[in-house]
């Protein structure tokens, strides 16, 4: 991929993008909501798609001249519908937060009881927490983990269910590294004639190629970001029932956006095109390996995991036992090229600012082509430098293990600006 006029135009930008493209190839991303997007959906975000007005969907615009921002579209959907089995799909959100936000608009009133998991125990910012707009809206209970296992007990939500009676019950997380019953909350949800919303924009890929549980036909309503372990552009998508469909979309538009971003779209049509490959399988499947491998070397090596490892494509370490903050020890990491997040644990004594955890996942080495040997690696320079993390010998030694990796492994080889 070459940048021809950027560079003209606007060389300050062209500097700062080039030094991006240098910090993804030398270093090593390792948050568990980052990935590398293909060269293909790139292309596909950088066309004259962008320059379009399309308010409305395919075939019932209110602007002339969509004729094939319609066939863009209807092929995005398509290919949506078909790649998670759904009844339909709206592939107009911009971002997961609006996604959740719209499909509470669809369905709910302002002050309805909604069930969401805590955000200090795994769940997202949309599913209840006061200072987002979801919990001023709508009444959120919560519920999170058992403080000995750190593990969602279903029949404590079955009961907690029972008694706040929701009208619906959020699942899905941020930051949980094990898997969803999906079965279970539908069983819940049927019980008190509740409505299940399944946010699978973390583990998207797994469901894809069938290392976690698929959220259809127990969900009502999915929703997932794309550009997670889906690897496309940054944005989301709604799947739905079909008696839930005219609610949904007029909740997008015009419930909540205008004219949508017709070249995002496009790239997601490419996304889920490559999603529905058995190389994409193969691929997520690897991501979920990856992950056990990595997590088994930091436990070998001293570190403790949130619930005790991982079931999926991320991990929580506590950094508690280390005496030291997340995040020092995730600037540690950084300042050596291995990027990742602090964040906070289960009943963390820290803050959300500084928390006890830092969250890793391996989506986008993974992506580079690493596997279990590679993890080894990392794993075990990871909890070096957790153990020292204001050595300078030790950041250096990170330095030098990725920069090995990373030039075995390179990303977006060619690409120049």
């Amino acid at each position: 991929m070459i940048y021809e006029q950027l560079p003209k135009q606007d060389p300050q930008i062209a500097d700062l993008v080039r030094k991006e493209i240098g910090r993804q190839q030398n270093g090593l991303v390792m948050i568990a909501s980052e990935n590398h997007a293909s060269v293909a959906v790139l292309e596909a975000m950088a066309t004259v798609l962008s320059n379009k007005y399309s308010e409305g969907y395919p075939n019932k615009r209110y602007y002339t001249g969509n004729q094939f921002i319609d066939q863009v579209e209807q092929l995005a959907i398509d290919r949506a519908k078909t790649l998670f089995n759904a009844e339909h799909a709206n592939v107009q959100p911009n971002a997961g937060s609006p996604a959740n936000l719209a499909i509470y608009l669809a369905t709910l009133k302002p002050g309805d009881k909604v069930m969401g998991m805590k955000l200090d125990q795994g769940g997202h910012l949309t599913h209840g927490h006061p200072v987002n707009l979801s919990g001023q809206l709508y009444n959120f209970v919560q519920y999170g983990v058992k403080k000995d296992t750190e593990l969602i007990d279903m029949d404590e939500i079955r009961e907690q269910a029972l008694r706040e009676k929701p009208k619906m019950i959020v699942t899905g997380a941020t930051a949980y590294p094990r898997i969803f019953d999906f079965k279970a909350f539908r069983e819940i949800c049927d019980e008190i004639g509740a409505t299940l919303l399944a946010d699978i924009s973390h583990f998207v890929g797994l469901c894809i190629s069938g290392d976690h549980p698929h959220p259809f036909p127990y969900a009502d309503f999915v929703m997932t970001t794309t550009h997670k372990t889906l690897r496309g552009p940054r944005s989301a998508i709604i799947l739905c029932k079909e008696n839930y469909a005219k609610a949904i979309d007029k909740a997008i538009f015009p419930g909540m956006q205008g004219g949508p971003l017709e070249h995002i779209i496009a790239a997601k049509a490419v996304c889920f095109a490559e999603a529905s490959t058995p190389e994409f399988k193969i691929y997520a499947s690897q991501i979920a390996k990856n992950a056990k491998a990595l997590a088994a070397v930091l436990m070998a090596e001293g570190i403790r995991l949130v619930s005790g490892g991982t079931d999926n494509h991320l991990m929580l370490i506590d950094c508690g036992p280390l005496k030291i903050t997340g995040r020092l020890g995730s600037e540690a990491l950084a300042a050596g090229g291995i990027y990742t997040n602090r964040n906070t644990i289960p009943y963390d004594p820290g803050s959300a600012f500084e928390p006890s955890g830092i969250r890793i996942g391996t989506p986008a080495v993974t992506t580079r082509g690493m596997k279990e040997p590679q993890m080894e690696i990392i794993g075990k320079i990871i909890a070096k430098v957790l153990k020292n993390p204001t050595s300078d010998e030790t950041i250096k030694e990170l330095k030098n293990t990725v920069t090995q990796l990373t030039e075995e492994f390179p990303v977006y080889e060619g690409m120049t600006i």
